[in-house]
């Protein structure tokens, strides 16, 4: 069946667009009254392990606004879940993990799952998403990158500066590398199982890439995030936004990536000028710029466009929408784009 807006796979294949496509990081959820009144009901991983509720999520910011593709509910955190290792999520805290591994030991008790058994709910999320969605719009699947999840694996908790997790992998550099190893294989069956359950597009988030020099990363993420790209790159498009890791946008263009996701720290001239200039870009709006005044809202929007071009190049936040954002501040941001041009 094919797609009837398909304006995002277009825009990932470089292809001439009438307008570039739109979707909001993290559009899914906590900005939405509709998704507060799931939440009151229901706890996170409830949400995420429910496949009416997680498809119900994953449709309603496209109800109310029509962005042009379609991100599943859920968690990169599902993956450790399913990895053997406890992780909780905490009201007013965030992510939580009572037991983080943080030597050889904890290393060998992580096992690589059958991801069709352990994450059997979030493929039948899918495909009550693809039933929902009826082929309007793509919809995309994503995990975290492996050096991200060693980060919360490691740390147990968030942080602003992930101490805990550098000092692993500096200090105990070899079983870092058999815990990112493992968990590099557990993401490539989880999105291969996901591209075969129907989502259209992947996406790796490298939250926490920004954290290290240019160096470490190669050695630490990008050589994993690589190992990803290489694995589903024929059966998908695959995104890759690294959060602060402008410095990598040249490796990153070389890797067979579909399309690189740029934070707003970086202009388009310079995302376009590291990146090489053929690539499709993905990006780049400050998400506390949406607590700007809608009129202004729409200005900064166009002229994102202008700056990045309307073709390669996907219309996007820098990171997730923040839950402050007003309704109608949303509704600008997506209508700008889908007024552009006209």
């Amino acid at each position: 069946m094919s797609i009837k807006n398909d304006l995002f796979l277009r825009a990932l294949k470089g292809e001439t667009v009438e307008r570039p496509p739109v979707w909001m990081m993290r559009q899914a959820g906590r900005y939405l009254p509709e998704f507060m009144a799931i939440r009151e009901k229901y706890d996170f991983f409830t949400r995420c392990r429910t496949p009416e509720l997680a498809s119900e999520i994953t449709v309603q910011p496209i109800r109310r606004y029509g962005m042009d593709a379609a991100i599943l509910f859920s968690d990169i955190l599902v993956i450790p879940q399913a990895m053997n290792i406890e992780v909780e999520m905490k009201p007013n805290f965030g992510p939580y993990l009572p037991n983080p591994v943080r030597d050889q030991k904890g290393v060998d008790e992580v096992i690589v799952p059958d991801v069709n058994v352990e994450l059997d709910y979030v493929m039948q999320a899918i495909k009550a998403t693809k039933e929902l969605l009826n082929n309007d719009i793509p919809l995309i699947g994503f995990a975290g990158s492996p050096w991200t999840i060693l980060c919360y694996v490691v740390q147990g908790q968030g942080s602003k500066t992930f101490d805990k997790a550098k000092e692993f992998c500096f200090t105990q550099p070899i079983a870092a590398h058999q815990l990112l190893q493992k968990i590099t294989d557990t993401t490539i069956a989880y999105l291969k199982a996901k591209v075969k359950a129907g989502v259209n597009a992947v996406q790796v988030f490298d939250s926490w890439g920004g954290m290290l020099s240019p160096t470490d990363y190669q050695e630490f993420s990008f050589q994993y995030i690589q190992q990803i790209i290489d694995a589903l790159k024929e059966e998908a498009p695959v995104i890759v936004f690294g959060k602060g890791c402008w410095f990598a946008l040249g490796d990153m263009a070389k890797s067979g990536a579909a399309a690189l996701g740029v934070d707003w720290t970086c202009t388009a001239r310079n995302a376009r000028y590291l990146s090489g200039g053929n690539i499709t870009l993905q990006g780049n709006f400050d998400p506390a710029r949406l607590l700007s005044p809608p009129a202004e809202i729409k200005k900064m929007v166009t002229q994102m466009i202008t700056d990045f071009g309307k073709d390669k190049y996907v219309v996007n936040l820098g990171h997730g929408i923040l839950p402050n954002v007003p309704l109608d501040h949303a509704k600008a941001f997506i209508d700008a784009v889908k007024e552009y041009g006209q």
